[in-house]
């Protein structure tokens, strides 16, 4: 039996979701058709709508459907450049945290490199928190030329979760809109989604079906379309709608917001113990992130480096072992970079490489727990020696080339 410990990668379709999604694929019709079958579909679309938007605290006709997360946080972030930037050309800077996921930090970079963006990226601390006194600060030093802020919700890799409300406060004060990703938080940790201006979600993050999400834009919020068509989502989004999708992403939202707090416990219960299981078979492991509950971090999220041991490595090792988890690390042209949010944080580029996120869901067990343990110390050992092994030949390869 595997263990799947990578929930925070893909979690599995709930069979909630599942069946709402098979009887939709049954039904014929195209949302922005006018008869009685193009009706029913748009009558699945809007009550999905309303749900979704119920279980965020918005209006229904904030919630835009989007092909996913990366989407959202693109429509976001370029939507409102190009839509402040046009009201005002002063506007011209870009305020957004250095942790960001990379659908957040590559247009931010592209707005950059291409549209003149005066990009400031926010420090953390060493726990990967974004202090709303920086924010603060960075805005009042010129409110008016500030394009947007853009801080996520909760990290994906360290699981930390930032001050948003407080985030939200500064920004609505000076007038500048924050775009937040939550793509991890919804589903994991409450979210009040009507705080910021716009707020990114993915339905494969929580139990819904891979390819649908949304962005929840506050109503009169100027946003200029990534894509041209037929304006289905606001005028805002062009496309027909992924009615069975779309369905299948209320369906499990509404289940994990059912019992959200009981199932956050019992995640964060499991967490607790994976953690205290690796520390004790490997004391030298460090922890990232945040320590606290589960305001400071989100439930489900475990992360570790191993000195001595790259993470690639152990990856594939437990893999083997038939433990899925994922690295903490990127890989850019197949060669081994360390992670863009653990160098903000302040590790140490060589302990960074070996780093492991272990998240959990819902479908999670003591079972998967104890499959890890079991399998670590072997694993370790191995990806130990591997890694002495390399170090031997860089250190031969550096003696040659003297």
């Amino acid at each position: 039996m595997r263990a799947y410990l990578d929930h925070a990668a893909s979690t599995p379709l709930l069979p909630r979701a599942r069946d709402a999604m098979v009887e939709a694929l049954s039904v014929t019709g195209n949302a922005s058709s006018l008869h009685s079958a193009g009706r029913r579909a748009r009558r699945a679309v809007e009550q999905s709508r309303e749900s979704i938007a119920a279980a965020l605290g918005v209006a229904p006709s904030e919630v835009i459907f989007t092909a996913g997360g990366t989407e959202a946080d693109n429509l976001a972030v370029k939507g409102l450049w190009w839509a402040r930037t046009a009201q005002d050309p002063a506007r011209r800077r870009v305020l957004a945290a250095r942790v960001e996921h990379h659908a957040v930090l590559d247009p931010v970079e592209w707005l950059g490199a291409h549209e003149g963006a005066d990009v400031v990226w926010l420090d953390v601390d060493a726990l990967g928190r974004v202090d709303p006194a920086a924010v603060a600060a960075e805005v009042a030093s010129d409110p008016g030329s500030v394009a947007l802020v853009s801080v996520m919700w909760a990290n994906n890799e360290v699981g930390t979760v930032q001050p948003i409300e407080s985030i939200s406060a500064i920004c609505a004060g000076a007038g500048v809109p924050l775009h937040v990703d939550a793509v991890q938080a919804v589903g994991s940790i409450p979210v009040d989604a009507a705080m910021p201006d716009t707020v990114a979600v993915s339905a494969h993050k929580l139990g819904g079906p891979l390819g649908v999400g949304a962005l929840i834009a506050r109503r009169g919020l100027d946003l200029v379309p990534l894509t041209h068509g037929g304006g289905q989502e606001r005028q805002v989004r062009s496309g027909t709608q992924d009615v069975a999708s779309i369905v299948g992403f209320a369906a499990a939202v509404e289940e994990v917001m059912s019992d959200l707090p009981a199932s956050a416990r019992r995640i964060a219960a499991l967490r607790d113990e994976l953690l205290a299981g690796v520390l004790s078979l490997c004391p030298a492991a460090v922890v990232n992130g945040a320590r606290g509950g589960q305001d400071a971090r989100l439930p489900g999220n475990a992360h570790l480096s191993f000195p001595g041991c790259e993470g690639d490595a152990l990856l594939m090792l437990l893999d083997a072992a038939g433990v899925a988890v994922s690295t903490g690390s990127a890989c850019t042209a197949g060669v081994p970079e360390p992670s863009h949010v653990l160098l903000a944080m302040g590790v140490d580029p060589a302990l960074s490489r070996g780093s492991l996120r272990f998240s959990l869901g819902r479908t999670s067990t003591s079972r998967d727990v104890a499959a890890l343990l079991d399998a670590l110390p072997a694993v370790l050992e191995r990806a130990r020696r591997a890694g002495q092994v390399r170090l031997g030949r860089l250190s031969s390869s550096a003696r040659q080339g003297a």
